[in-house]
């Protein structure tokens, strides 16, 4: 719970990049290193040399990992981009240390973030349509919908083929263990158990063919 507690305390102070991981000399590295999960990488952002995947590089990698732009959908990012300029600016409800914190990071001007925020909702994660998919509602959905459902959206499983789901659920499975979140040693009396064959299982049924 700490660190699910610092997740959300910290993802409000994104920040900028002129290097890979700069947060990592700040004195506050630790803390910033808790804020993303590590695993996503430059490479790995969709349309990598266009002007937004370059933005997002050079603004958002300062204090924290990189962010994959399906970590949230569309109708989010707005939001949480025009909440963590202020705090690249050095302002936020942390007064002195916040100031610290950001001390050398760049903020984005006006149209830097724009373009921003129109590379993440264009690569955002896509909800998935429950009218589409009941099933998801069902005993059979229990699993994907619980452990999704935690840190965004329920991803449509159209987004990935029956080939390619399991190594992002995996991925997804070792964010979680990051977050200290979904995964614990010992189940609790009464607790829905999160089976990942039945996370695979229910995507692949209705994965991109």
């Amino acid at each position: 719970m700490a660190r699910f507690s610092l997740f959300l305390l910290v993802l409000a102070f994104p920040v900028t990049a002129k290097a890979d991981n700069p947060w990592q000399d700040s004195p506050h590295g630790p803390m910033l290193e808790r804020i993303i999960p590590p695993g996503f990488t430059a490479p790995m952002l969709p349309e990598p040399d266009s002007p937004g995947a370059r933005l997002t590089r050079r603004y958002c990698v300062q204090c924290h990992n990189l962010a994959n732009p399906a970590m949230h959908d569309a109708a989010r990012w707005p939001s949480i981009v025009r909440r963590m300029v202020p705090r690249m600016e050095g302002k936020g409800n942390m007064g002195k240390l916040m100031a610290e914190m950001m001390s050398g990071v760049e903020a984005p001007p006006l149209a830097d973030e724009q373009a921003i925020v129109a590379y993440l909702r264009k690569h955002a994660q896509r909800p998935l349509d429950p009218k589409r998919f009941p099933e998801v509602n069902s005993p059979a959905g229990e699993s994907f919908r619980l452990a999704c459902n935690q840190c965004h959206v329920l991803p449509d499983p159209r987004r990935h083929s029956a080939a390619d789901w399991p190594a992002v659920v995996a991925r997804m499975q070792k964010n979680m263990e990051w977050m200290n979140r979904v995964v614990g040693s010992k189940p609790m009396p009464g607790e829905p158990q999160l089976k990942i064959e039945d996370i695979n299982a229910f995507l692949i049924r209705h994965a991109r063919r």
